[in-house]
């Protein structure tokens, strides 16, 4: 068991290494330092789909005010663009840490979260589908790289990601599936086509229905785009054969500007979120385009390494039964 445990807490530092150098090379990024916890009546924490618990406390050297643990920092990253004075066209990556209570536990689900969380300004024009595709496919280029370097390390793992990613509409998968569920719809692209840029994600799509939610004050995914569908946003997700399912490793997107901001604020009926400071610097325009996201450090490595728990890739609470259940399967976590 050492032997094999300590080959794979080598193994993913070597993935975590390679992937970030080659993802700022492709992107453009400066690697900086980042917070574990916000004030919680800042707005800056994400507030994932609105429902999630938040880890919260009292700091008593603030007079007991209100902090809670960061959930992403999809909204921190964009006024630390302003603040450093990042150039358009460069951007940053941070190493993020949190903690999300309510996560339900799946073999690819922790409480825990550690993810890149990278933000990159950019020019009003853009604000538009084509531009979103050519950074997606720098992305998965820094992917696919790292596969390849990994493979020629470690023998014993094949590489099996296309060269290239498929760029496929929610609303295009509805209408190919519409018997299924947006999880089975996945599984379908993610296994005819190996990776694929699934976008539009947090609007209705014409059946009433979301795909999967967004926050409203970060993705931009109510903009009507020049293929004709709604939504300059989206996942990267991979086919996992040791899963034999969809996987997720990704989300991202342009960023809200201000109009598109009080639209979606009124879309989820949540007006009340513009009062907040980091939403009064957007709507009087005081903070800069940018496109973002966050990519799953743990999930990587689970994928990578063609492990079938994340928990063989990273240390966090888990059930007793769960436990149980995995040494009865010879799986060893971390």
């Amino acid at each position: 068991m050492k032997a094999e445990i300590l080959k794979t807490e080598e193994a993913i530092r070597f993935v975590k290494q390679a992937f970030a150098q080659a993802l700022c090379q492709e992107m453009n990024l400066y690697p900086i330092s980042s917070p574990m916890m916000v004030l919680d009546d800042s707005g800056i924490n994400d507030n994932l789909n609105g429902i999630e618990r938040t880890v919260t406390f009292p700091v008593k050297s603030l007079k007991d005010k209100s902090a809670v643990i960061v959930n992403s920092l999809a909204k921190w990253k964009r006024l630390r663009l302003k603040q450093i004075g990042i150039s358009i066209g460069e951007g940053i990556l941070t190493d993020m840490r949190a903690i999300r209570p309510d996560e339900d536990y799946t073999p690819l689900h922790s409480i825990y979260v550690d993810q890149w969380d990278w933000e990159k300004r950019i020019e009003k024009s853009d604000r538009e589908l084509q531009f979103l595709k050519a950074e997606v496919e720098k992305i998965y280029h820094a992917l696919y790289t790292t596969e390849q370097m990994l493979t020629e390390t470690y023998t014993d793992i094949e590489a099996i990601l296309p060269e290239k990613i498929t760029f496929i509409h929610s609303e295009q998968l509805r209408k190919q599936f519409p018997a299924l569920s947006p999880k089975e719809r996945e599984k379908r692209a993610c296994q005819k086509y190996g990776a694929i840029f699934l976008i539009g994600i947090g609007g209705e799509l014409e059946d009433g229905e979301k795909h999967d939610g967004r926050a409203p004050d970060y993705d931009d995914w109510s903009t009507l785009n020049d293929e004709g569908y709604f939504g300059l946003n989206g996942d990267i997700l991979v086919w996992n054969p040791v899963l034999e399912n969809a996987f997720e490793l990704s989300s991202m997107g342009i960023r809200v500007d201000a109009e598109t901001l009080m639209k979606q604020l009124k879309i989820r009926g949540d007006e009340k979120r513009s009062q907040l400071p980091f939403h009064k610097m957007l709507l009087k325009n005081e903070l800069p385009y940018s496109i973002g996201g966050g990519i799953g450090q743990s999930r990587m490595c689970m994928f990578l390494l063609r492990k079938k728990h994340i928990g063989e890739v990273q240390v966090s609470l888990w059930p007793d039964d769960e436990l149980i259940g995995l040494s009865e399967q010879g799986v060893s976590l971390l």
